[in-house]
């Protein structure tokens, strides 16, 4: 079986329009060049999860003595169906419809890599597919939102005199008041152009602090104005941080090493952000009537921008610009405090 099947291997770009050691130099250069703008066309955890994806898919395929090289509507749909139902051979653990329907998408993706065409719409697929939803499919369990109470009783169990307590208190702050993903905190830089991995750059200016971030559509620029007290003030936080952690240039937000003492060169993993969220809710007591197991599944990196659309009182359309959504409905899938039933169709009928 060919290897590339079972490691996801890389995307088909012009550099397999000749094999590399007839290329000219010229034409080389250029086919890495387009190779690189391939993967950029997707971010890195994508592409991670797609891969991994993949090599799933393959896995399956290769206990099930089957072919993954071309697509097969057929196969593809014993698969997401051995996914849906938990077969053993894919591990025993039924898949959610989520998860099934992103492990098609990878499909798609890797066979159009390869110069090959996987149609969702074939009726192998599409019907199937639609029978798991209607089977399986259920409401999205959603996290917990960070609530300015609940934020603020966090920051309180950062250690302000450590160099870590005050990297995580203007990670939390930040993140927070910019609505910002995981990916989006850890992937700053200190200014414009630093590193390669960067996904944006801060610039401080006399209102407030200014984040430019290339997303999924396009760069966007996300405000975050001057808290009313020093110690809940984003830019405060990040001021303290940046003073004391002496970084001027490069990631942001970094790994604190030497017993807590050292800033090393790193920049975070974005699971960091969840952990940290998780970290301290537990420390800050949030949802002390619920079992401590039971507490860690509630929060994630998502409660900090569910948090900003929940308690952010002023026109939804502004909070909508800072989460960077596409629509209102998106918007109001992170607010958990909304004001229902404020327009009541029913009276306003008539009954």
């Amino acid at each position: 079986m060919n290897n590339e099947a079972d490691s996801g291997g890389s995307a088909s770009t012009p550099h397999s329009v000749l094999r590399q050691e007839h290329q000219p130099p010229a034409l080389r250069d250029l086919a890495e060049r387009a190779r690189g703008y391939a993967e950029a066309a997707s971010s890195a955890n994508t592409r991670k999860a797609y891969a991994a994806d993949w090599r799933h898919f393959s896995a399956w395929c290769r206990r099930e003595e089957l072919d993954p090289i071309l697509p097969d509507p057929r196969i593809v749909g014993l698969y997401i169906t051995a996914c849906a139902s938990g077969a053993k051979s894919v591990g025993g653990r039924r898949n959610a419809v989520t998860t099934i329907e992103r492990r098609l998408s990878a499909l798609v993706w890797a066979y159009t890599q390869r110069g090959h065409s996987l149609d969702r719409r074939d009726r192998h697929i599409a019907t199937v597919l639609a029978g798991i939803r209607n089977s399986h499919a259920r409401p999205p369990q959603q996290k917990e939102a960070i609530l300015p109470e609940d934020l603020i009783a966090m920051l309180d169990s950062c250690d302000q005199g450590s160099l870590r307590g005050l990297r995580d208190r203007a990670m939390l702050l930040i993140g927070f008041a910019g609505g910002l993903r995981r990916s989006e905190i850890t992937g700053l830089d200190a200014g414009r152009d630093q590193s390669e991995d960067g996904r944006g750059w801060i610039s401080i200016l006399p209102g407030g602090l200014l984040v430019t971030l290339r997303g999924k559509t396009g760069w966007r620029e996300v405000e975050i104005g001057r808290g009313s007290a020093p110690a809940t003030c984003p830019i405060t936080a990040l001021e303290n941080w940046l003073n004391f952690s002496r970084i001027t240039r490069g990631p942001l937000f970094r790994r604190v090493t030497g017993r807590g003492k050292e800033v090393g060169p790193m920049r975070l993993n974005d699971r960091e952000v969840a952990r940290l969220v998780k970290r301290a809710a537990q420390a800050a007591g949030l949802r002390g009537d619920m079992p401590e197991e039971g507490r860690h599944r509630l929060f994630s990196g998502h409660s900090l921008r569910a948090g900003l659309a929940s308690s952010a009182e002023v026109d939804e359309r502004h909070v909508q610009k800072q989460l960077g959504h596409a629509s209102a409905e998106m918007t109001r899938r992170y607010q958990r405090r909304r004001d229902r039933f404020r327009v009541n169709l029913t009276k306003a009928a008539g009954l």
